[in-house]
């Protein structure tokens, strides 16, 4: 029997250990916490079907200077952990250019056009429908002309991808949503996309159906992987753990524990905000708010609000600017009612600076794989990375050509 360590316990390294074990592999999942405590806790909370293309950074002056002087809430940087930053964003800014986020765009839209397929499989396998709604998301304006402008864009998409919508006008957006002002220009209502109600509940449920089928999951530490004679080993609260194979999904940490091994892998780190409210009015769908930089939507805990980007050290205290923004944006749309935590959730969500996940075996290291860098999508794309992984380490022919994805692009 074929024999892996998957080093993280978020939504990529939980299914990537998932379709291993479906494959007949004897694996061992590794994290130093419980499945699903980090960022894959800590978003949105949908596996988006319309995400067909990945986030380029401004390339307009103007846009460059409102992110420089502080005037949107999308990215907010902190000056003296920049220069950590400097050299992913000049790459990040060099992919962001129209031919080379056109040559992004492909790659990445195959790779959505799974998303839902390979989570609704799980889903069912895991017995986690009730934590499911299939009915889209909103994504409102605050101004005719931006969402004239969306329009045009989901319209192209529509084409493009196939990927549905509906545009609502204001006064069809105040009636699928009472409670919010009713003023607005109006919404594009995203209908292919799912809402989950608890992101953490949909990863542990992964990780049971995981150990059902029986795979193993222990707490240890992915620093002190190393190469064996015969494969890889890593030390865990359980002793000692050998395989032939290592996969290293460890998110926005991945580069770290690399760097032991000679691989130089560039990533924007982006950190994100959220907090719960409750005792306020309550939404019928997920709405991002694009004016105010945040995403909110109703979960098990009551409304979370979600950051966007903040670009600040890893180990760094929190500076929750972007949600005390966030927040006030919410207000003025609905009865957001009282803050659920004394302090805000945050994480980090690892960027390529080419905006495409980092998935194939190490160049000069045979067995050891890796899988991360989804950007804002790790969520959505974790059952379809974790196919495409398990059937390259099975010698399968891949469901799609994984070349755009390779570790040696860098």
């Amino acid at each position: 029997m074929q024999s892996a360590i998957v080093l993280g316990g978020g939504m990529i390294g939980v299914s990537a250990a998932l379709h291993l074990r479906q494959r007949g592999w004897s694996v061992t999942l590794v994290d130093r916490r419980e499945p699903g405590r980090e960022t894959s806790y800590g978003n949105a909370g949908m596996i988006q079907a319309e995400a067909v293309r990945p986030y380029p950074m401004p390339r307009d002056l103007a846009s460059l200077l409102k992110i420089a002087t502080g005037r949107t809430n999308d990215v907010r940087y902190s000056l003296s952990s920049l220069h950590l930053h400097i050299e992913p964003l000049l790459r990040y800014w060099w992919h962001s250019a129209p031919k080379r986020h056109r040559e992004a765009i492909d790659a990445w839209a195959r790779l959505i056009a799974y998303a839902t397929a390979e989570h609704d499989i799980l889903i069912r396998e895991a017995h986690a429908d009730n934590l499911i709604r299939r009915a889209g998301y909103r994504h409102l304006h605050r101004d005719a002309a931006s969402f004239d402008l969306a329009v045009k864009a989901a319209e192209q998409d529509q084409r493009e991808f196939g990927v549905r919508f509906r545009a609502l006008s204001g006064a069809e957006l105040a009636k699928a949503e009472p409670i919010l002002r009713d003023d607005l220009p109006g919404a594009i209502h995203w209908l292919d996309t799912w809402t989950v109600s608890d992101p953490g509940a949909l990863v542990t449920a992964y990780a049971e159906l995981f150990e059902r089928l029986g795979g193993t999951i222990v707490l240890g530490d992915a620093q002190t992987l190393r190469q064996t004679a015969t494969g890889w080993s890593v030390d865990t609260d359980q002793g000692t753990i050998d395989a032939a194979a290592a996969v290293v999904t460890l998110g926005p940490w991945s580069p770290n524990l690399l760097h032991k091994f000679g691989y130089r892998i560039p990533l924007v780190r982006k950190r994100g905000y959220h907090m719960h409210y409750s005792g306020g009015a309550s939404l019928d769908l997920p709405l991002v708010d694009k004016a105010g930089g945040y995403a909110m939507g109703p979960m098990a805990k009551g409304i979370r609000i979600t950051t966007g980007a903040e670009l600040t050290g890893m180990d760094a205290l929190a500076t929750p600017v972007q949600l005390a923004s966030a927040e006030a944006s919410a207000r003025e749309l609905i009865d957001l009612g009282r803050r659920v935590e004394p302090d805000p959730w945050f994480g980090t969500r690892p960027c390529t600076p080419d905006m495409l996940p980092v998935l194939g075996q190490a160049p000069r290291h045979p067995g050891l794989w890796m899988n991360f860098g989804h950007g804002h999508q790790g969520f959505t794309l974790g059952p379809a990375t974790g196919r495409l992984l398990a059937e390259m380490m099975s010698g399968e022919t891949p469901a799609i050509d994984p070349t755009p994805y390779r570790p040696e692009r860098f």
